[in-house]
Order: C-alpha cells, then sequence, then structure tokens
C-alpha cells in the first residue's frame, strides 16, 4: 500500500533496504558458481551493513567437510572475489551462523540433519524460521532436491515465516520440459516464493534501460517504428568452454543465452511503459511485448547457428569446439547462435531485432544497439556526408558500463565536413560508488522478498515458445556453420544482416 505522506516517502527511497531476520541455505556449495559469486556475495551484503546480525548460511554438498572447513572455504572465496574490502569485524559475524550439512541429493539423513541444523539456528541466531534455499546445481537435481525439501518439512510455511525457492537457469530443456519442472517446483512451494535467477537482471546497466527510457522525455519520443530502423542485442564471449562439457554439450548458445538472457533485454527494450515499477506491472509488460514476438519466416536465411573451430585468441593458439575435451566429435551444439526477429504491434511493426550470442568472438562484451534511420532529407552534398554513418543509442551492459550516443558533427575547418562523433557516459566516472555485483542484488532480493527483477513462470514459457522452433528446424537441418575461434562469428551470421542491407556492429 501506498504512503499518503510524500515527503516520508521521499526519505524512505534513501534508506538502504536491509533483509530481516533470515538465513540461506547453497545446494552445491563447492561449485564455481557458489565460490567465486554467491559466498562473495554474501559478505559484500554483511559488509554493507544489509543482513541481519542473526544471518545464517548453510552449505549443503557431498565434501566430507566440518562447519570449519566450510568456513575456511567461505573465508577463501571471499578473500579472492569479494568485490569489498575484507574486515575481521564482518567476517567474525559472520562466521557465528555458519553451517555446513554433507550428504547427497537422495539422502535422507543428510536432509534430517539439515532440518535440525535450521532449528537450532532459529534458536541461535533469530532467523524467525526464515530460509531461503538456492538450488546451485545442475537442473536435472531440481526435482530431487525440492522433493527433499517437501519429504522433509523443509519447505513447510509456518505462520509469520517465510520458506523460498532460488532455481537457477536455466529453466527447462524446452517449453515442455520448463512445464515440467515448474509443476514439480510449485507443488512444494507457492509461485510468489519461487524466485528464478536471470543473474543479468541484476545488473545496474540492465536495470538503468528502465531509467534511460522512462525517466526522461529525451528518449521515449523516438523510441519507436517511425525513427528506429534496427535494434542489435549482442553478448560474446571471448572464452571456449573450458572445463564444462558436461554441463554445455546438448544445450548451446541459444538455449543458454538467447532464451533467457537476451529475451529479457529485447523485453526490457520494446515494453511499453508499466504502470508501475512492482513485480506484477513489470512482468505484464514484459509478457506482453515477449508475446506479440513474431519468428521469421525463413529460418534457414534468417536464423544462424555455428560452432567455434581452431583460431587464435588473445595470441594463443585455440581449439575447435568438437576437440575440446570431454565433446563427442560429432556435436551439433551451438556455441554461436544469430536469430532475426520482429515484435507484431504498432510501437515496433517493421523494425527488426537482430541477437547474437557466442564463444571464441573478437571480445567479451555485452550490449544492446538502437540504431535510427538516416534523415529523410539531407541539404547536404554527398561528399559532405560520406563518412556519416546512423545515429545509435548504445548501451553497454558489460564490462565498460555506461551508454553511448553516436550523431554527426561538422569536422573543424572551412569546408563542410560530416562525421560520426560519440558521446559517453560510463558508470565509473559518474558516480563515485562501485556497481554491486548482480548477484549482491539479487540475494538481498530474495531474501526481502521483492520479485521484480526475477523472470515469472508466464516468461519462462513465452521465451521458449520463441526458441523452441528455431532448435527444432535446426535440429531437422544438417550441421551448425564453422567460424575462427578470435573472430566475430560466421560469415553467415554477416549474410544474413547484408540481405537486409545493414551488417553487425563491431564492439
Amino acid at each position: 500500500m501506498s504512503s499518503s505522506n510524500p515527503l516520508r516517502d521521499a526519505a524512505d527511497r534513501r534508506l538502504p533496504r536491509i533483509a530481516g531476520p533470515s538465513g540461506l541455505v547453497i545446494f552445491g556449495v563447492t561449485g564455481d558458481l557458489s565460490r567465486k559469486k554467491l559466498m562473495p556475495a554474501v559478505y559484500d551484503l554483511a559488509n554493507r551493513g544489509l543482513l541481519p546480525p542473526g544471518f545464517s548460511l548453510i552449505g549443503f554438498a557431498r565434501r566430507e567437510w566440518q562447519d570449519e572447513d566450510f568456513a575456511q572455504e567461505v573465508h577463501d572465496s571471499v578473500k579472492e572475489h569479494a568485490r569489498t574490502p575484507f574486515r575481521e569485524e564482518v567476517w567474525q559475524q559472520l562466521i557465528q551462523g555458519m553451517r555446513f550439512v554433507q550428504g547427497t541429493f537422495d539422502d535422507d539423513n543428510a536432509f534430517e540433519q539439515l532440518k535440525k541444523t535450521i532449528e537450532e539456528l532459529d534458536k541461535a541466531q533469530g532467523t524467525g524460521g526464515n530460509f531461503a534455499f538456492y538450488l546451485s546445481v545442475p537442473p536435472k537435481f531440481f526435482p530431487s532436491v525440492v522433493q527433499q525439501l517437501k519429504k522433509h518439512g523443509l519447505a513447510d510455511q509456518k505462520e509469520g515465516s517465510w520458506r523460498r525457492a532460488v532455481i537457477e537457469k536455466p529453466f527447462g530443456h524446452n517449453l515442455q520440459s520448463a512445464q515440467d519442472l515448474n509443476k514439480v517446483v510449485h507443488e512444494v512451494f507457492p509461485p510468489h516464493e519461487v524466485f528464478r535467477i536471470d543473474h543479468y537482471l541484476g545488473k545496474e546497466t540492465v536495470q538503468n534501460i528502465l531509467a534511460l527510457r522512462f525517466a526522461n522525455t529525451l528518449f521515449e519520443p523516438i523510441w519507436n517504428r517511425s525513427y528506429v530502423d534496427h535494434v542489435q542485442i549482442t553478448m560474446a564471449e571471448d572464452i571456449g568452454i573450458g572445463g564444462r562439457a558436461g554441463y554445455y554439450d546438448g544445450i548451446g548458445a541459444a538455449r543458454d543465452v538467447i532464451q533467457n538472457h537476451l529475451l529479457q533485454l529485447l523485453a526490457l527494450t520494446a515494453m511499453e511503459e508499466p504502470a508501475s515499477f512492482d513485480a506484477d506491472a513489470l512482468v505484464a509488460e514484459k509478457t506482453k511485448v515477449l508475446g506479440a514476438v513474431k519468428l521469421p519466416k525463413d529460418l534457414g536465411k534468417e536464423t544462424v547457428r555455428a560452432q567455434y573451430a581452431a583460431g587464435w585468441q588473445g595470441g594463443e593458439k585455440a581449439v575447435g569446439y568438437l576437440q575440446e575435451d570431454g565433446i563427442d566429435p560429432k556435436s551439433k551444439t551451438d556455441t554461436y547462435a544469430a536469430v532475426k526477429l520482429e515484435i507484431d504491434n504498432r510501437r515496433w511493426a517493421g523494425v527488426p531485432f537482430y541477437l547474437r550470442t557466442g564463444k571464441r568472438l573478437g571480445r567479451r562484451v555485452t550490449e544492446i544497439a538502437v540504431v535510427f534511420q538516416r534523415a529523410p532529407h539531407s541539404p547536404f552534398d554527398h561528399t559532405a556526408t560520406e563518412e556519416l554513418g546512423q545515429n545509435a543509442i548504445v548501451i553497454r551492459v558489460q564490462p565498460d558500463e555506461g551508454i553511448t550516443m553516436r550523431f554527426g558533427s561538422k569536422v573543424p575547418g572551412t569546408s563542410m565536413e560530416i562525421r560520426d562523433v560519440s558521446m559517453d557516459f560510463a558508470y565509473g566516472e559518474s558516480f563515485t560508488e562501485s556497481s554491486p555485483e548482480a548477484y549482491e542484488r539479487l540475494i538481498l532480493d530474495v531474501l526481502l522478498g521483492d520479485s521484480n527483477l526475477f523472470p515469472r513462470l508466464e516468461e519462462v514459457e513465452t521465451s521458449w515458445r520463441i526458441l523452441d522452433p528455431i532448435e527444432e528446424y535446426w535440429d531437422a537441418h544438417g550441421k551448425p556453420a564453422q567460424y575462427e575461434a578470435g573472430t566475430w562469428g560466421p560469415v553467415e551470421a554477416d549474410e544474413m544482416l547484408a540481405r537486409d542491407g545493414r551488417s553487425w556492429r563491431r564492439p
């Protein structure tokens, strides 16, 4: 319910949001995600004073660890990966609520021990029975863990307390598997207590899309088909699959990135202004625009999948995908995917949205480029504007977070010559405080019960409805194209845009 006192509201918004009595259980706590992101994020939240004094952290894994071993693992992860400086007094407070439970996901005794540990922490730390269960495990284990939580009463919502499930992507392998997974999870946890993590939505630069569009009168009047020529959304990585063959092979770039990250970025870029910024209003607009996405008529010409071949990256020789350890030499899994989509509504009719993602590309970058139409009439001689490109607004999500505007300006001199120039906003130069890591914001939101930045069931299913026909077409039509490691993708992707008279940006 909104307050009737605007002055009090303004003051409240300046205060940090601090989690109430609560704890976090991490399944798969020995994995890379937990070590590099989750545990450092918990420490950073504590260091910023955003966790309650009695906050508790429980690790669950197969390792034969004692509580002290787990605390040492968290300590080492924090020292190596935390964003904020290490402070002994913060660490000593945090360590009081740390516990470890050894076991496998089919081990009833381990889950009984987890229940006992939670009950003990409730008394010792004052967590109030409020616990979030973070499933940092491969998707195939989601149903097992959730069913065990139900079987041992760990998911029971007691009066005045809450229990929540946090699920990492991918949310299924296709629409049917996503629906099956959601059915299993919702049999145990009510929908409003299920938090699906898409860490891109926790990034400051992604949230700034909403601020850019709806807090300014400068951009929204031209954010439509009358002025926009096309939109390019890119997520490029300069690394290969590393040691993730078991996870990646059979999933691929489109399922791993387009279905969640890139379609979420498309939704935020293209959606209508929400009635408010609460979760229900945001989800309504994102779901509406995703439901209006139209697949290309010719999936052969307007979608591309490819695999990286051997090449040079950063001065070092890189092997091809099919030569990576653990990869089937006959694998058809895509390490690069590009698709052309349109949005069938009044604002965007006829404006193509080009989405691409890949591994072993030229550099690591994620950006949204809104490219505008050329001026309908030019009073300048052709020779004066031959070096002038199209105006563009580029939202840089990572790594150089900020926004660039590209437009034409006269070159100093006696002749009339116009060239592209850029006006740049960088987070690091405009704000003294560094942006929190995405997982800091998202873990805090879970503990607060704020679901604004988490995809809902309807968004996930709508995204699969977009991607499934593309994946089915690829499965039925031959092998992926090839591109050399260290380049910007296959020639087929360049040809896809060239047929429309356009070209990919080279970030």
